[in-house]
């Protein structure tokens, strides 16, 4: 039976754990429910199982009857702060908490994937070592999993991860050599005037004003710093000041996120940033404060592996339609681990706009077309087999 029609005749089990895990979202460093389920799975295929890793990761390994490379597979198991607004039998339970990015989906792909490589293990030449990730959202999961040695014992030889994608319809997938993901760092601005009357304006040194021009301001370094055929954003997300109609406040707040492919691009992104902010800061008689967060570095592909993983794609699923160029400026804290070790991330279309499953990633509407699932289970699962066999 070819990986393919296997995922399918996996399907209702996939959905099953999928609609389960959307069910009972769990938020970053919280997914204990989460990791028990992926515990007992991976245990009762007979994976060697290590829970705790990064407080609520869980780490398996399946080891194939011949000796071989060892190949991480990585998926994510954080969910978000948000409202749902869906009404379907799967809604999430939790209020204010709901996977409104797919990392439900991640998961019960992982465990399909366990499944599928654990029937075929006799043909394996190597080892599986299948990583759940908690708090891939913002709150340094890779990291944690990094510094609590989940690169070594065994250390892999190659690296893989996935992410379904609402910007394209099911059957779309992007495997790209090189950069693909964009890295991101943070930022916010702490603007010093004087405060006063809303009335008497002259007597005051307005930060709101201030910060209204630093804003517009920092969307010019992009357009007229970096050239055009390189990428970059400046985001202010946002602005805080005051707390009353007829006083002008001290202090004004910004905040946001520099994205980036190329460490250059940002470094002068950086640089012309603290000038424009302190520039204008100075000019309408105030202080500028800045922070500037330690950046997720951009997820780079290895070339090799994207152009292996781009071949067995085509032959498992025939008529996906396979991007080689693909790029995004969100960002994904697997990048850390594909700095250590040679691999790839990819997407795969999610969306069906015909069953109105179209809602962007971090929408409290966000849902995805479930037939993915089989197609994701069985790329991935055929990526890791061809890796072990090279």
């Amino acid at each position: 039976m070819n990986l393919f029609s296997q995922a399918e005749d996996l399907f209702i089990y996939s959905q099953t754990l999928r609609r389960d895990f959307h069910r009972h979202p769990e938020l970053a460093f919280h997914e204990v429910r989460t990791a028990g389920i992926v515990a007992h799975e991976l245990s009762q295929l007979g994976c060697e199982v290590k829970t705790g890793v990064a407080e609520t990761g869980v780490v398996a390994t399946l080891q194939g009857e011949e000796s071989g490379p060892v190949v991480l597979l990585r998926f994510d198991m954080d969910a978000l702060p948000i409202q749902e607004e869906n009404k379907v039998d799967y809604v999430s339970q939790s209020p204010g908490v709901m996977h409104a990015c797919g990392h439900d989906g991640h998961l019960a792909v992982g465990l399909t994937v366990a499944r599928i490589l654990k029937s075929r293990q006799a043909d394996l030449r190597g080892t599986v070592k299948f990583v759940f990730q908690p708090a891939e959202e913002g709150n340094g999961g890779a990291l944690r999993m990094i510094s609590e040695g989940v690169l070594e014992n065994p250390a892999p030889d190659y690296a893989l991860a996935l992410h379904l994608w609402n910007e394209y319809p099911v059957g779309f997938v992007a495997v790209v050599p090189g950069p693909f993901m964009s890295g991101a760092g943070f930022f916010s601005i702490k603007i010093i005037g004087r405060g006063g009357h809303g009335a008497l304006p002259h007597q005051s040194v307005d930060p709101v004003l201030a910060g209204s021009q630093i804003v517009t301001a920092l969307q010019s370094i992009v357009s007229r710093n970096i050239p055009p055929l390189q990428s970059g954003v400046v985001s202010v997300t946002q602005f805080h000041a005051g707390d009353a109609h007829n006083v002008i406040p001290p202090v004004a707040e910004l905040r946001g996120t520099i994205r980036y492919f190329e460490k250059n691009i940002y470094e002068k992104i950086v640089e012309r940033f603290r000038q424009v902010v302190n520039g204008i800061a100075e000019a309408m008689g105030c202080k500028a404060e800045i922070f500037i967060g330690e950046s997720t570095p951009p997820v780079v592909n290895d070339p090799w592996v994207a152009n292996q993983l781009q071949e067995v794609f085509r032959k498992t699923i025939p008529d996906l339609q396979i991007d080689g160029n693909f790029r995004t400026m969100v960002s994904e804290d697997m990048a850390y681990m594909l700095e250590k070790v040679r691999g790839c991330y990819f997407m795969l279309g999610s969306s069906n706009p015909e069953k109105g499953l179209n809602a962007g990633h971090h929408h409290p509407r966000f849902d995805f077309d479930e037939q993915v699932l089989p197609c994701a289970a069985a790329l991935m699962s055929a990526g890791a087999m061809k890796l072990l066999s090279d």
